[in-house]
């Protein structure tokens, strides 16, 4: 470096310090009190009710998850709030980044950990996940220790470090049950560094290893083949088409890293740097990017059971950042990589910081919002209020019209608890839904005078046109206030203003 990228040094290091803080504040830490999403409702019943409730009964995959004690933790010491059951997330996320930002140092470039940091900031999933009361910040901290774990361990032969690689490793699988596909990632680094002969610890000690954490993970495997046999029950998504699975394949930030550095190398005629990633180090950060969505496209296409879903493939983003970085590192001079890291931060804060708001939302499903404009119309407590039910699992058999509350399958109404009756309805229509229905608009919201629906877009709409089409409520109004993707339906018989 010249003498004045010398002088330069410390005042883009303290920018890439206030962008950072910047990003962490606006992306992460100002959507924690926004209104809880479906899921993160679901976190709230199992911490409040416990993972033995009987009406987990019905989707018993939800409570099998060692990072409900996180949560649990943070309200015994803080109380109850959005904030409370995000912060969790939010600093594994935090230790997280670290540890890529480590990766990333020793595997493409020493300067290379602050460029990263902020692919990663950029990527919407990486922000989500810092803010979403659910296992996937948790999956990715415990996915990024193992795999720097092992990186140190085949590096240097330390079995600190290889314990912390088998630590990791057998607690992943019981973060959440989806992170399966993630052990390809370890196995495929361990034999291509085994194969180029480039570590000194042997094959022997390595399938030793890799041996306990199959024995420490046989417990999960069992219990995994045991819900699998009821996994059709739980698919929310239709097996995923070819457009599908390259648009969550993200492969557009990976092309947009390598191409921007190299035409900015191009433009700004930088030297070629010396020293190319490895290829070890390629099939390391190629392979945390794709394994995970490429099995579980495969999975879903040769079983029927599609969960190639958005957060399901989450675990893939930190690959997806250093896969870009590595390409990136291509055209990269050692001088540029702190300036780049500049403009990917602001980037980062420009793209996901949410700024048409005051204040960003972690989702737009503003439950919150809309139990209170149930509360705000001032009902009595014998006004029918219909609540469709926002998990696919309550269908017949399991659902039924006098499902007991406090519940799984409602668990919007103990996280934000409603004036007026409740009305269990299913997730979707069903010829039993459709009768029951029938009885409930003849036997009480008739002579009611007035309803509501309470429940996600769909459902919502499908029932405001099916009970405004009935006989029985020839002349009603009704009117829909949206609150994100979740509607209050006000119906009001003749005069009953």
């Amino acid at each position: 470096m010249s003498n004045g990228e010398i002088r330069a040094e410390p005042r883009l290091t303290l920018l890439l310090f206030a962008l950072l803080a910047l990003c962490i504040v606006r992306l992460w830490l100002m959507p924690l009190g926004s209104s809880f999403w479906v899921d993160e409702m679901g976190t709230v019943f199992v911490v409040e009710h416990g993972a033995a409730h009987p009406s987990l009964a019905v989707a018993p995959q939800v409570p099998r998850s060692i990072y409900y004690a996180l949560p649990r933790a943070a309200c015994a010491l803080l109380g109850s709030s959005e904030v409370v059951y995000r912060l969790p997330s939010t600093l594994a996320m935090g230790l997280a980044l670290i540890l890529i930002a480590r990766l990333a140092a020793r595997l493409i470039h020493p300067r290379a950990a602050w460029f990263a940091t902020f692919v990663c900031l950029a990527l919407s999933g990486i922000t989500y996940q810092a803010a979403d009361a659910r296992p996937y910040a948790l999956g990715t901290l415990v996915a990024a220790a193992g795999a720097l774990g092992l990186v140190r361990w085949l590096d240097a032969r330390r079995w600190r470090d290889g314990l912390l690689f088998a630590c990791s490793a057998a607690l992943l699988w019981r973060v959440h049950l989806i992170y399966w596909p993630f052990y390809l990632v370890f196995a495929i680094y361990a034999a291509a560094r085994l194969l180029r002969r480039e570590t000194q610890v042997g094959w022997l000690p390595v399938a030793a290893v890799f041996g306990l954490i199959g024995v420490a993970l046989a417990p999960v495997l069992l219990a995994a083949l045991a819900l699998f046999r009821e996994a059709r029950a739980h698919v929310i998504v239709e097996p995923p088409s070819l457009h599908a699975f390259e648009h969550l394949l993200r492969w557009n930030v990976v092309l947009l890293g390598a191409a921007g550095a190299w035409l900015l190398a191009r433009i700004l005629r930088w030297p070629r740097p010396a020293n190319p990633v490895s290829a070890t180090s390629l099939t390391l950060v190629l392979a945390w990017w794709l394994c995970q969505p490429l099995a579980l496209y495969g999975f879903s296409w040769l079983t029927g059971n599609s969960v190639f879903v958005t957060r399901y493939l989450s675990i893939m983003l930190p690959g997806v950042a250093l896969s870009a970085t590595a390409l990136a590192a291509r055209s990269i001079p050692p001088a540029q990589w702190k300036q780049l890291a500049a403009l990917m931060g602001a980037a980062a804060l420009l793209l996901q910081g949410q700024w048409t708001r005051v204040w960003p939302v972690h989702e737009h499903s503003d439950w919150r919002g809309a139990a209170r404009e149930v509360n705000a119309l001032a009902l009595g407590p014998a006004t029918p209020v219909i609540c469709p039910s926002p998990f696919i699992e309550a269908r017949p058999p399991a659902w039924r019209p006098d499902n007991p509350l406090p519940g799984f399958l409602y668990s919007h109404l103990s996280v934000y608890p409603i004036a007026g009756q409740p009305v269990l309805f299913p997730f979707a229509t069903s010829p039993e839904a459709e009768a029951y229905a029938t009885q409930l608009t003849r036997e009480t919201l008739a002579s009611s005078r007035r309803f509501l629906i309470y429940g996600g877009n769909g459902p919502a709409s499908f029932w405001s046109k099916w009970f405004a089409a009935r006989s029985e409520l020839a002349g009603w109004s009704y009117a829909r206030h949206a609150h994100g993707d979740v509607n209050v339906v006000e119906f009001d018989a003749p005069g009953a203003r």
